[in-house]
């Protein structure tokens, strides 16, 4: 496991840009609160926020820094919907629960940039919306179903055939797609740091260089402990996903073992000048398609294309990446020339592995009680940024009494895998299958 000491920050664009973070202090000694939160990424710290606004006493217990780990580290694409799954999957693996959960996810983006804009948080938000191009005709149904489902929800999606698409995207590579204006993107280090100093703010506690090496229900209190602290509290919320056994192997093991911590790397061009780039997604939407494999961009606030790939053996920090995921924006945009990447970095996404024999479908997110005022969550499948700033809403209000009918948690038990960490090794061999299939797809 590693330690806090040796866990500098990844060398990445958003590190690079993104405003400094508020200056913590480590957990010491023996403190009290309300409602405990292990980790301080977006489900943490919206989860702070919104207990605050309530007048609840928090206290946020962070290994590093906030956003140190996937809530900083991701491409920052804004999305209102989860990954493999449509809303009619998740009422029926979880009946009304799954239909008040539909309903938090779809107004998950207004939510996020709502919130920013409330805060003036500086996370170059830019609600331009969110396009999932079909990189096949036969993958167009996809988009019909998507829009059909959706429509039926009050979302303001939109079906494109392939001319509108082409015209959104700035390429002929695509056949259709499905749009929601509801999206679109931020800096996601930045949004991480304004959403501490928002909670902060408030007069929430956050400690930081802390990581938990163990919670547990003492009486009718939770005791959550560091290495030279504890925080006691009346309610607990673990909100550590792909991390959760990254600084202790003892922290959930349940919960550890449901998600498939997969690597995820995010590439950003150099700047590119503006004659081409009003030619790339000239309105700047967030962009991911349907590939398996899947393709993915979004522009940042100075002109670079942000994107990203994965590779069976991706090579010290990522570098045999480049030229492949180089000549695939070439393929998508050849006016783009040759590529150069400036920054290369990676970080975990929590994969829930319900359907690995499926692989043109991703897992479904998963919600637990933990015991008595105590939940967690975790499998966000490559979607929690807009996803765990409403998540964090729906925990600070659960550990407050309002009743689960009224809200977006479908809890369930954790179902740990007996192979996690074979399947953890072994999941980046998936990618030829995900080729092949993409490529048989008519």
């Amino acid at each position: 496991m590693p330690s806090t000491a040796s866990a500098p920050w990844p060398p990445s664009l958003w590190v690079a840009t993104a405003p400094p973070g508020p200056v913590l202090q480590p957990l010491v000694g023996e403190e009290t609160t309300d409602v405990v939160v292990i980790g301080a990424g977006f489900t943490g710290l919206s989860t702070a926020i919104h207990l605050r606004e309530m007048g609840v006493a928090v206290t946020v217990v962070e290994a590093v820094e906030p956003g140190w780990g996937a809530s900083g580290r991701n491409n920052g694409q804004v999305i209102p919907t989860l990954a493999g799954h449509d809303p009619s999957g998740m009422t029926a693996r979880h009946g009304e629960a799954g239909e008040r959960f539909n309903r938090v996810l779809r107004d998950a983006a207004q939510y996020l940039f709502d919130l920013v804009r409330k805060h003036d948080i500086p996370a170059e938000a830019e609600q331009a919306g969110w396009v999932q191009p079909v990189h096949s005709p036969g993958r167009f149904k996809i988009a019909e179903k998507r829009v059909k489902e959706w429509s039926a929800l009050g979302a303001p999606v939109e079906l494109l055939d392939r001319e509108a698409t082409a015209k959104m995207l700035g390429s002929e590579a695509w056949f259709g797609g499905f749009w929601n204006p509801t999206g679109g993107h931020i800096n996601p280090l930045a949004l991480s740091r304004g959403l501490a100093q928002v909670a902060l703010k408030l007069g929430a506690v956050i400690r930081s260089r802390s990581p938990v090496s163990s919670y547990a229900r003492v009486g009718d209190a939770w005791v959550v402990k560091t290495e030279k602290g504890q925080v006691t509290a009346k309610a607990l919320i673990l909100a550590t996903n792909a991390y959760t056994g990254e600084f202790s192997d003892s922290l959930n093991r349940d919960i550890a073992r449901e998600v498939i911590p997969v690597l995820s790397w995010q590439m950003a061009t150099r700047p590119i000048s503006d004659n081409v780039a009003k030619t790339i997604i000239p309105d700047r939407q967030a962009m991911s398609d349907t590939h398996r494999e899947l393709y993915f961009a979004r522009w940042d606030a100075r002109n670079r294309l942000v994107t990203g790939g994965a590779a069976m053996v991706p090579g010290a920090n990522g570098d045999n990446l480049r030229g492949m995921i180089g000549e695939r924006l070439k393929k998508l945009w050849p006016q783009i020339g040759d590529v150069e990447f400036d920054y290369v970095w990676s970080g975990y996404v929590g994969m829930t592995p319900d359907n690995l024999l499926k692989p043109q479908v991703a897992g479904f997110p998963r919600f637990h009680k933990l015991g008595p005022n105590g939940y967690a969550w975790a499998g966000c499948n490559g979607r929690a940024v807009a996803l765990s700033v409403s998540l964090g809403r729906e925990l600070a209000r659960v550990t407050q009494g309002v009743p689960e009918s009224e809200l977006g948690l479908p809890f369930s038990d954790p179902t740990p895998q007996p192979f996690q960490p074979i399947l953890r090794r072994i999941a980046p061999f998936a990618l030829p299958l995900y080729r092949r299939l993409d490529a048989q797809e008519i």
